[in-house]
């Protein structure tokens, strides 16, 4: 184990201003846990570029697909209360999922499937359960995104999208492979049928009230609008079309594309557990920290040691490249496994990204990171405001200059 020379750290400053003054980002924020204990915070640019108000550490941001591992411990909570289990089929909570089927390998059509066993909530977890997202390459993503299926802050009650998520096939028969997708979304939809009630007023009452994570729900907080940072992206058209054209060099290289006026995530009609939440970096870091120590954060323990480190180990059959993937994903795929609700680091080397066997960690749509080092009992978290976040490789840099701390 080696412990971080806090002085070396000064060089995610300046890297964190350069990514502000090459203008691929507005404004960003890094923190850094050492053993819980604060090692490391700065912010630089803005959270709004035109009204140039600064990026600060109580700025709210979309954290888009860091709320995976939040719906996950919702869900792993049930799990422990003897509620569900994880090879349960989702059609045993959202009956609309019966009668399966799948792809056809090679289909160029929708219609071309195969029948097919229903997806348990383990594949929707991990990934391998079939469904997809609308920005993956194939012909179910392509259908998904011509019906618009994306579970947006504004698209209405999650019970109807993923009814229209399950008038489709699957990409594939659920287990043989591994592809992003809304499965967890889905599972946000099963805790609700479980609990009864609102997927959002379980998070709340679940994670976020005891955490003291008062910044973070699926709308911005009445009266916390002046905090909300404006989102970015350097595409000329979809911020989520992950391979659209980026703007030429004679027109501005970041493009807002939401404010904090009118944003659809002001008053949030859909609770998307798969990348609904927005909330604050010091918020992030309390969630974070629970899982590092192992479901306790202060006196309040949300799960068990033994359900989180079940959670944080792979659960595929090997890596995720290994499982054939197509799609994008917020993490490399060589050496890297794949837990419950984030990604396990099973050998740096062959993920070519510095960080330890081990390392659980994921990212949102927006740029924001978060990876939880169990050997060095690190917690980092960056957030910042640009879609996609396959825009640059500001995640592995991180990870690279963090590493480089350590003596």
């Amino acid at each position: 184990m080696f412990n971080l020379d806090v002085s070396r750290l000064d060089r995610v400053k300046v890297w964190m201003q350069s990514y502000v003054d090459d203008g691929k980002f507005a404004g960003c924020a890094t923190l850094v846990l050492e053993n819980g204990h604060e090692r490391f915070f700065h912010t630089a640019g803005y959270a709004d570029v035109a009204s140039r108000r600064p990026f600060e550490r109580d700025t709210i941001a979309r954290i888009y697909s860091m709320t995976k591992p939040v719906t996950t411990v919702a869900l792993m909570i049930l799990v422990e209360r003897g509620l569900v289990h994880l090879d349960a089929p989702v059609s045993r909570f959202l009956p609309e999922f019966k009668d399966c089927r799948a792809l056809r390998p090679g289909a160029k059509d929708i219609d071309d499937t195969v029948p097919c066993p229903c997806p348990t909530l383990h594949q929707l977890l991990t990934h391998t359960s079939g469904l997809s997202y609308p920005f993956n390459p194939g012909v179910l993503a392509a259908e998904m995104a011509e019906d618009d299926l994306v579970f947006k802050p504004d698209q209405g009650a999650l019970a109807d999208m993923c009814k229209a998520v399950a008038k489709l096939p699957l990409s594939f028969v659920p287990g043989t492979r591994w592809e992003y997708s809304v499965g967890i979304d889905v599972i946000g939809r099963v805790i609700e049928v479980i609990t009864g009630q609102d997927l959002a007023l379980t998070i709340q009452q679940m994670i976020l009230d005891p955490l003291g994570m008062e910044d973070t729900g699926f709308s911005v907080r009445t009266g916390h609008q002046d905090r909300f940072a404006s989102l970015y992206t350097p595409l000329m058209g979809d911020p989520l079309a992950l391979n659209a054209t980026q703007h030429g060099s004679d027109a501005p290289s970041l493009r807002c594309v939401d404010t904090n006026e009118g944003s659809p995530f002001l008053a949030a009609s859909m609770a998307s557990g798969g990348g609904g939440l927005v909330g604050t970096i010091d918020d992030y870091a309390r969630f974070s920290e629970m899982l590092r120590l192992g479901g306790m954060f202060g006196d309040v323990r949300l799960l068990s040691t033994a359900t989180v480190a079940f959670m944080m180990r792979n659960h595929l059959p090997g890596d995720i490249a290994s499982m054939g993937p197509q799609s994008f994903a917020e993490q490399p795929m060589e050496g890297m496994g794949f837990g419950l609700g984030g990604a396990v680091v099973l050998d740096p080397a062959r993920a070519r990204s510095a960080g330890s066997v081990g390392d659980f960690s994921w990212g949102g749509m927006a740029s924001t990171f978060f990876w939880i080092d169990p050997v060095q009992d690190l917690s980092v978290i960056f957030f910042t405001q640009l879609s996609p976040s396959s825009s640059y490789p500001a995640r592995p840099e991180l990870k690279a200059l963090v590493h480089g701390a350590l003596i």
